[in-house]
């Protein structure tokens, strides 16, 4: 290895890069284009947006988790692994959004939070007259 190169591991497979890349960028010139799969779908990810956004480059690095390795400068003897995260207490046969019943159960087209967003049963308009918060 040259002063330049430097050579990190994801999931125990040794890529080599050079000084400057992205953990992501050391990956993708390696051809590794997803090291972690999504939580619901179990869809391959990897970089997406590229500038530390979308979260979708996640992985532990260096016993770190949620490390966005497109924002991460790759350092010689980097230790990647990928995140296979289940989420907890998912049952993925549900839907992924609450049934409407849940979100407007008067069927008025108000979500209960917009009526009473103290919570404490007076309902309340999300802005005064004047343009300004309710407080």
């Amino acid at each position: 290895m040259t002063s330049e190169q430097l050579s990190i591991t994801l999931d125990g497979t040794r890529y080599v890069g050079v000084t400057g890349q992205t953990l992501a960028g050391v990956l993708l010139g390696a051809g590794c284009r997803s090291w972690r799969t999504s939580s619901v779908s179990r869809k391959p990810r990897g970089v997406f947006c590229g500038i530390g956004v979308c979260f979708d480059c996640i992985a532990t690095v260096n016993d770190v988790r949620d490390v966005r390795l497109c924002q991460r400068r790759a350092v010689d003897g980097d230790v990647v692994v990928s995140q296979r995260d289940a989420l907890p207490g998912l049952d993925t046969d549900l839907p992924r959004c609450a049934p409407p019943a849940l979100l407007d159960p008067q069927g008025d087209g108000v979500p209960p939070a917009l009526l009473d967003p103290r919570g404490d049963g007076v309902p309340r308009a999300l802005l005064d007259p004047q343009g300004g918060a309710d407080d």
